[in-house]
């Protein structure tokens, strides 16, 4: 292990280490940032977050998310655990959208749609990183280059996320993306958290409450059909907070995978979501962004059959996602946001997710 800086602060330093190979012979490197009580580890395949160390009430330090002890779990092409997804983050129908007249036919990664960017996304590469700090708090930024044709998508487009670590448990996720062709733009966190701890089954008891007070209506094949509808008298209504498993069954599916829109704003900048609360431990998380929407995960399609940190097998709900990202399938819906991103122009966002205790 290198050691590649030491901030000024409270246990501040950035440490460094060799993670594996990828299938292209790149060597893949761990990060991890320490910051008080607080630690992340990142690597540069997917620019994948594959640990979150907090404490919880009594002081004892656990990691929050899952992932794998080695780089062959984070290989399979269809396993998003943690990692950094795109160009177009959840699905697009068929694969197919137009822009200015021209047609494109993004090749399927799932029977109807194309989900993540497909498989050339930008979560099956190594990435470039470089390590700094802002303000005394560790930091590593990775860098990729996404070639015009990946997966059909036009235009090169370079992409870039920074991972920031305060003392106080607020983990900084910035998003950058630039494109010589106009293509559909969304980059988002697939991590699953679990505030008991990686390793303590399922989150169903969590307490969450979620800032939206719309949501988009899926077909069988979880592709939006509809305008956002209210959340008022559905399942999807965690305005008050509730556990996460109260509701599950007025789904239509074994969970949530549905993606909820932010209540409208008057100006832009980061704004609370999201706040969730584990009662047994006393961690909680708070989750800021600047993004229009979250996708609502609860890891329905883990069966045990994944091995993950420690050789634990990860059955049905046993983390949940909040994938900050642009509507799914929007290059199909003009309703929708634009998603569009045009050169000359820099997709730019932040999403943040805020470590606690009560």
């Amino acid at each position: 292990m290198t050691v590649l800086s030491m901030p000024k602060g409270r246990g501040r330093m950035i440490t460094q280490r060799r993670f594996g190979t990828d299938p292209l012979g790149q060597a893949v490197t761990l990060f991890t940032l320490t910051a008080g009580d607080y630690s992340a580890d990142i690597i540069t395949y997917g620019a994948t977050l594959v640990a979150f160390r907090t404490p919880d009430r009594a002081g004892r330090i656990n990691d929050i998310v899952l992932g794998f002890d080695t780089l062959d779990g984070y290989l399979p092409k269809n396993q998003y655990i943690g990692k950094t997804v795109g160009r177009f983050a959840n699905r697009i129908a068929e694969g197919t959208f137009t822009i200015d007249g021209e047609t494109f036919h993004a090749r399927k990664n799932e029977p109807t749609a194309v989900l993540h960017g497909g498989e050339e996304g930008i979560s099956n590469y190594t990435w470039h990183a470089e390590t700094y700090e802002a303000d005394g708090a560790p930091g590593v930024m990775l860098s990729h280059v996404s070639k015009d044709g990946a997966s059909g998508f036009p235009g090169k487009c370079t992409v870039s996320v920074s991972y920031l670590l305060q003392d106080d448990g607020a983990l900084f996720i910035d998003y950058d993306a630039s494109s010589s062709k106009p293509t559909p733009i969304s980059l988002t966190n697939h991590s699953y958290f679990n505030l008991a701890g990686a390793a303590s089954g399922s989150i169903l008891n969590h307490v969450l409450r979620i800032s939206c007070n719309r949501y988009l209506q899926v077909d069988a094949n979880l592709i939006p059909h509809e305008s956002p509808a209210s959340v008022e008298g559905t399942a999807f209504d965690f305005r008050s907070g509730k556990p996460i498993g109260r509701d599950m069954g007025g789904t239509g599916i074994a969970g949530y995978d549905h993606c909820l829109v932010m209540e409208e704003k008057e100006a832009d900048g980061l704004r609370e979501f999201a706040h969730v609360v584990e009662p047994t431990s006393g961690r909680t998380l708070t989750c800021y962004t600047t993004l229009p929407a979250v996708q609502f995960y609860t890891a329905n399609h883990l069966d045990g059959t994944i091995k993950g940190k420690g050789g634990l097998a990860y059955g049905r709900h046993a983390g949940f996602c909040l994938e900050t990202q642009e509507y799914p399938d929007a290059p199909n819906h003009p309703d929708y946001p634009d998603c569009i991103l045009r050169p000359g122009t820099v997709w730019r966002h932040t999403t943040v997710y805020d470590a606690g205790v009560i």
